[in-house]
């Protein structure tokens, strides 16, 4: 998954906006540092607590040119911020949701909305697929 970034050349240094996430941005005294933070500016912007109910846009088709450059998600924080986002949608618990993926209790499906500790097995993921076969898994892997 990439955003993407419109960058502007300061006085001194640079500065990046998000084009699709309001708010979303950063700054740095050369280009190189500016790639870092906007890196960790939109992994931090799109890393939610685990109870949060925000839904973002998802990132827009863009092409990149010399100001605009597309920003890569860390998978686990859009995983994390899909499944998320699918179960709101579906107006779906978190307990519901792990009944329905079959899963011992709440606290495992909890792991797989947490950017710290998703990592879901293949089996799991095909079991998610089959109660969101909305979720697009290859925004995850689309670095």
């Amino acid at each position: 998954m990439k955003y993407h970034f419109r960058i502007h050349r300061e006085h001194r240094g640079y500065s990046a906006k998000c084009i699709e996430l309001q708010g979303c941005q950063t700054q740095a005294d050369t280009k190189a540092e500016l790639l870092r933070n906007m890196e960790e500016a939109i992994n931090g912007y799109l890393d939610e607590p685990l109870h949060s109910k925000v839904l973002f846009p998802k990132p827009k088709k863009q092409k990149t040119t010399k100001n605009i450059i597309g920003v890569s998600v860390d998978p686990k924080i859009a995983f994390a911020m899909l499944l998320r986002q699918a179960r709101i949608k579906k107006n779906l618990t978190q307990s519901q949701v792990a009944k329905k993926l079959g899963l011992k209790n709440i606290y495992s499906y909890q792991r797989l909305e947490s950017s710290k500790t998703a990592n879901p097995a293949l089996l799991t993921i095909v079991a998610i697929k089959e109660v969101f076969p909305e979720l697009d898994m290859e925004m995850v892997i689309n670095i």
